[in-house]
């Protein structure tokens, strides 16, 4: 018998007359008429080639075949009740769903405890995923099917995509503390002097941040001299508290550096590179009960902490 020439509301009215034992109880938990019921018992007794249910006084009573389909169609529509329920049916005290959340090391390090707290109390039995900005675009982005959220910073609109502010941020430069030639300011001519440690998040390549930076960069008449390459911000860090090269990176990350390394920081010689973070997430997630809770527990705590408001937004 092929599934595919099955009418599955034929199967839902057996279950229920198998429930009821009467085509009227039935049709009328079902909100149908009785004789769309027998319509249908009629088609499905010719499907089965067996009665499945025959009268006895004044009730219905099951065949063998109709015994035996009797708890599998119970099964199935309470399966089938489960997916349908799922959504207004999520429990965020008792969901052992795990989220996913994409973003980069600055916001792992510097961000992260901060949403991983708020979770801890809001879906305390759910588990957080963490994941790299490579791994992001190396599982299809966004639209991979992998990821629920990501934090990055604002840019053009993308089709499909949802996005909501959580806070302005922006660039410093990082040195070694007792740096030979950086001392209280940084003019143009310096700056482009000393040798810059570049950081490539996106697969090592430039992720949307990195064209911030080199835009801001370029119009303001600013040139690096790269001396090296690093997929992330921390071994940045680490290289400019060790070298003469120096690194730019976002303040709050570099807040947290500051009490770890020997390091200092140093405001560019023009205007800090302006960054608005955001909250986004795919099309596929917008409407999923699970996938909105998680997201509010990321927007509450971040915009609480940074106190800047944000809405959906889809081009």
């Amino acid at each position: 018998m092929n599934l595919a020439s099955i009418d599955l509301n034929r199967l839902l009215v057996l279950h229920a007359v198998l429930s009821e034992r009467s085509v009227t109880r039935a049709a009328a938990a079902l909100h149908v008429t009785p004789s769309a019921v027998s319509n249908a018992l009629a088609r499905l007794r010719a499907t089965f080639d067996d009665p499945l249910l025959v009268r006895s006084g004044r009730g219905l009573v099951p065949t063998p075949r109709a015994t035996v389909l009797a708890p599998q169609l119970a099964d199935a529509v309470a399966a089938m009740a489960r997916v349908v329920d799922d959504q207004s049916n999520f429990n965020p005290a008792r969901s052992t769903r795990t989220f996913t959340l994409a973003c980069s090391d600055a916001e792992q390090i510097s961000e992260v405890p901060r949403i991983a707290a708020a979770c801890a109390r809001k879906l305390p039995h759910a588990r957080l995923r963490v994941m790299s900005v490579d791994q992001l675009k190396s599982r299809g982005g966004l639209a991979g099917g992998e990821v629920d959220a990501a934090i990055a910073p604002a840019h053009g609109p993308l089709r499909d995509v949802y996005s909501a502010d959580l806070y302005q941020e922006e660039g410093v430069l990082v040195v070694r503390k007792g740096h030979p030639q950086v001392r209280r300011r940084m003019s143009k001519e310096l700056f482009n002097t000393l040798r810059h440690i570049d950081i490539l998040l996106a697969l090592g390549g430039p992720g949307i941040g990195h064209r911030i930076v080199e835009e801001f960069f370029a119009s303001h008449g600013l040139q690096r001299d790269i001396a090296i390459s690093v997929p992330s911000f921390a071994a940045a860090a680490a290289i400019a508290a060790q070298t003469d090269w120096v690194a730019g990176m976002p303040r709050r990350m570099a807040a947290v550096f500051l009490h770890q390394m020997p390091l200092s920081t140093m405001a560019l010689p023009v205007p800090p590179v302006p960054f608005r973070i955001q909250l986004v997430w795919h099309e596929r997630t917008h409407t999923d009960a699970g996938a909105r809770c998680f997201r509010s527990v990321i927007l509450a705590s971040l915009q609480s902490r940074h106190a800047v408001s944000g809405s959906d937004r889809r081009p």
